[in-house]
C-alpha cells in the first residue's frame, strides 16, 4: 500500500475505531471503466477497498470490477445511478452526452494544471458545481485521482501547419476530439485493444493516450516516432461517483471511512503516475532515441485554442449551468494561474538557467 495511504489509514483509524463498530459485515460492488490491472488508473479502486476494509475491520467490504467483467467501460454511470453497482470508477468527461457540465470534472483543453484544479475543487467552488450537476443522477461524484498534464499524442508524420491536421485519421476522445475535428481531423474512437494494430497498419495516423507511464505498455512509440507535448487534458482527473442512496445508508462512519480513503487514492494515484512516468520515459528514451518530441507550432496551438473557445461558447450559448461555470473557472484559473507562474514557472526558468546558462 502506497505511503500516503498508510499515513491516512493511521490518522482516519485512529478517529474511527474509538469505538465499536456494528457487527454486520456492509458489502459493495465497484465498477471501472478500465480493465481492473490497467495501473494507475485502476489503483486508485483497489487503494479504496483495502482501506475501508481495513479500517472498518474487516466490516466494510468493496469488491472491486473491472472493464474486463462489467463489459460496459463506459456504461459505469448507468451501473452505479441504478444501484446496481453502489460505485463505480471513471472520467467525468465521458458523460458529456448527457450533460456537456460533467467535462468541468475531469478536465478541458487549456484549462487548470492539477494543482489549480484540485485547489477549485476543495477551496473554489469546484465540488459545489460537481454536486449540483450529479444530483439529478441520483450519485455522489468524489475526486478519483489524477494524470497530470497528458501528452498530446504520438504521430507518424510531423505536424507543421494546420493544413497537416485535415483529414489526419486520429484516436482523440472527448471535448479534443470535437476541437481536431472542427480542424479537420477525421476523429475515430477505436478501442484501447486495436489502437497498436490501427496505427501500425496506417488505419490510423495518430493516436492520443495518456504519458509515458500508460504508453509505454501500448508500444506507439515503435511505429509512430513524432510524440506531442499536450494541451486537450492538462489535468485529467477520474472520479468516484457513489449512489447517493446507498451512500446515505452506510453508518456515518463508514461514511467518513469511504471520503478519507477516496481522497487519498486519489492522491496517490497522481504521485503513482508521475513516478511510472519518469521511470517510463527514461527507458523509451533509451531502448528508442528515435523519438521526436516535439510541440505544436504556435500557429496550430493558436488554431486550437480559437477553436476550443468556439466550442465552450456555443455550449454556454444554451446551456446557462455551463455559462456559469465556465464563467467561475475561468475567473479562479486567471487567479490560480498568477502564484503557479511565480512559483513553478519561474523557479523551472531559472533552475534551467543556472544549469545550462541558457
Amino acid at each position: 500500500m502506497k505511503k500516503i495511504s498508510k499515513l491516512l489509514l493511521l490518522g482516519a483509524s485512529a478517529i474511527l475505531l474509538t469505538s465499536p463498530l456494528s457487527a454486520k459485515t456492509i458489502r459493495w460492488r465497484m465498477a471501472l471503466s478500465w480493465p481492473s490491472n490497467l495501473t494507475p488508473l485502476s489503483s486508485p479502486p483497489m487503494i479504496v477497498a483495502k482501506l475501508v476494509k481495513k479500517m472498518s475491520n474487516g466490516k466494510f467490504i468493496i469488491r472491486v470490477e473491472g472493464a474486463e467483467k462489467t463489459k460496459a467501460a463506459l456504461g459505469v454511470l448507468d451501473m452505479v445511478k441504478s444501484g446496481s453497482y453502489q460505485i463505480g470508477h471513471s472520467g467525468s468527461y465521458y458523460w458529456i452526452g448527457k450533460d456537456p457540465n460533467t467535462v468541468w470534472f475531469t478536465t478541458v483543453p487549456w484549462g487548470m494544471t492539477t494543482s489549480e484544479q484540485y485547489a477549485w475543487f476543495y477551496y473554489g467552488n469546484g465540488m459545489k458545481y460537481m454536486k449540483k450537476v450529479y444530483d439529478k443522477f441520483g450519485v455522489y461524484n468524489f475526486p478519483g485521482g489524477n494524470t497530470g498534464v497528458q501528452m498530446g499524442g504520438w504521430f507518424r508524420k510531423e505536424i507543421k501547419t494546420v493544413k497537416d491536421l485535415k483529414g489526419l485519421k486520429m484516436r482523440i476522445p472527448g471535448f479534443a476530439g470535437k476541437v481536431m475535428a472542427k480542424l479537420g481531423v477525421n476523429v475515430t474512437n477505436i478501442p484501447g485493444g486495436e489502437l497498436y494494430t490501427s496505427l501500425d497498419r496506417g488505419t490510423i495516423d495518430a493516436l492520443e493516450w495518456v504519458g509515458p507511464a500508460m504508453d509505454i505498455k501500448m508500444g506507439f512509440y515503435k511505429v509512430a516516432p513524432y510524440y506531442y507535448t499536450g494541451w486537450h487534458e492538462p489535468a485529467s482527473e477520474m472520479q468516484f461517483l457513489v449512489n447517493k442512496k446507498a451512500f446515505n445508508k452506510l453508518p456515518k462512519k463508514y461514511q467518513a471511512m469511504l471520503t478519507t480513503a477516496m481522497k487519498a487514492a486519489a492522491a496517490d494515484m497522481y504521485i503513482e503516475n508521475f513516478a511510472k512516468s519518469v521511470t517510463a520515459w527514461q527507458k523509451m528514451k533509451k531502448e528508442y532515441p528515435g523519438i521526436k518530441v516535439k510541440t505544436f507550432p504556435v500557429p496550430v496551438l493558436k488554431a486550437m485554442k480559437k477553436a476550443t473557445n468556439e466550442i465552450m461558447q456555443n455550449y454556454a450559448d444554451k446551456n446557462a449551468l455551463f455559462k456559469e461555470i465556465w464563467t467561475d473557472y475561468k475567473s479562479y484559473m486567471k487567479k490560480a494561474r498568477t502564484w503557479t507562474m511565480m512559483s513553478e514557472y519561474y523557479y523551472l526558468k531559472a533552475s534551467q538557467e543556472v544549469e545550462t546558462g541558457e
